[in-house]
């Protein structure tokens, strides 16, 4: 693999809000590299923009607008902060960032942002497609196009802005297969996630005198362990329903009972457990003294897999669920989720090689290849 590629790739900070000089830097580095690689681009509305590759094949015609059978995806923005990258050789034995140690005789080690999260992730896809281009030179379509391409998308640590965008203006297509670190393993369900911004009212008083007024976090407090207590049904598939709570504020100094509580709650739901959460947090809002506002979120999923290659299942999000158009969906990709949105990300040159296998051997099951 051209590991000087991807460190070119990983040198561009594209933390969220910033894909756009990513994406105007890959829209013309791609196509230099191989005049058979051609490169679209849609605009999502907020100043980024989603890039599709596709590649030539034969006198190729006009192209129609219509995509490839196949469609490798993965996003374009990390999380911050930007962690400049670092490739290292790396032998048997040998320390990785997380504590664990190579397996491998002999690896390369590559660090910074994005490594794993997912530029990783659409490096190995462009590798994939540029040999499949190649190995399947003598192949012909009516529209003069691979039937296969490589999407990426913006504004997917932050709510998934790029792929509502392109699923919106954009035709859906027969297979889509998202890149996110999965350990290579193909996902055969990810949990569902619903969020919940929460008010609490109290009344305000002497702390001296709480008789006098109520406290908006022993009201908090009580509904926590009222959830702590509820046995959610757990799934076969994906075990147990969690929560977290983030942005609690409650601004009353110590000897003033609290007329205020805010705080947001994240739910990752399963199968068996997402409408029920759903029905929890309205009866919550139904209390005179709190007020529940449903943020979104996505359902529990089931993908697609392919015979050979392992499989799990995992409780982070990705664009998948936003991509409707597609009739078939897969979730694979290099690296480990332990690692990523965190400074010790990092992704071996091994298992960039073994998705470039993989993502060329789903290709070729799909559209029938031999």
């Amino acid at each position: 693999m051209q590991l000087d590629i991807f460190k070119k790739i990983l040198e561009v900070d594209s933390t969220s809000g910033k894909e756009r000089g990513l994406s105007e830097f890959l829209k013309d580095y791609f196509p230099d590299l191989n005049g058979e690689c051609v490169c679209r681009s849609f605009e999502v509305g907020d100043g980024t923009e989603n890039l599709l590759f596709r590649w030539k094949c034969g006198d190729s015609q006009q192209d129609s607008g219509r995509l490839p059978r196949v469609v490798l995806c993965s996003h374009l923005d990390t999380v911050p902060p930007y962690i400049e990258p670092n490739v290292k050789e790396i032998r048997g034995g040998e320390a990785l960032p997380d504590g664990n140690v190579s397996l491998n005789f002999q690896d390369t080690l590559i660090t910074g942002r994005g490594s794993c999260d997912a530029k990783g992730q659409f490096f190995a896809m462009w590798t994939a497609c540029e040999e499949l281009a190649k190995e399947l030179k003598d192949v012909r379509t009516a529209s003069g196009y691979h039937d296969f391409g490589l999407l990426l998308l913006s504004g997917e640590e932050t709510g998934s802005f790029g792929a509502k965008a392109f699923t919106r203006d954009c035709p859906g297509a027969e297979w889509i297969i998202v890149g996110e670190p999965t350990d290579n393993c193909m996902v055969t369900a990810s949990k569902g996630t619903q969020a919940f911004q929460v008010t609490i009212r109290g009344k305000a008083c002497h702390s001296g005198y709480p008789e006098l007024g109520h406290s908006a976090v022993d009201t908090f407090v009580e509904i926590m362990n009222m959830l702590g207590n509820i046995d959610f049904p757990e799934d076969s598939q994906l075990g147990e329903t969690t929560l977290n709570v983030g942005k609690l504020v409650s601004d009353n100094p110590q000897n003033i009972l609290s007329p205020l509580l805010t705080f947001r709650i994240y739910f990752r739901t399963t199968f068996a457990s997402h409408e029920k959460v759903q029905q929890l947090m309205t009866r919550i809002g139904e209390r005179e003294d709190v007020k529940v506002e449903a943020l979104g979120g996505d359902n529990p999923m089931s993908y697609d897999t392919f015979e050979g290659i392992d499989t799990k299942t995992v409780a982070f999000g990705s664009d998948t669920p936003r991509l409707t158009k597609f009739m078939h969906k897969s979730l694979c990709g290099p690296g480990s989720i332990s690692v990523a949105h965190t400074p010790r990300e990092y992704v071996l040159l091994s298992d960039l090689e073994k998705a470039c296998r993989q993502y060329k051997s789903m290709v070729i099951n799909i559209l029938n290849y031999t």
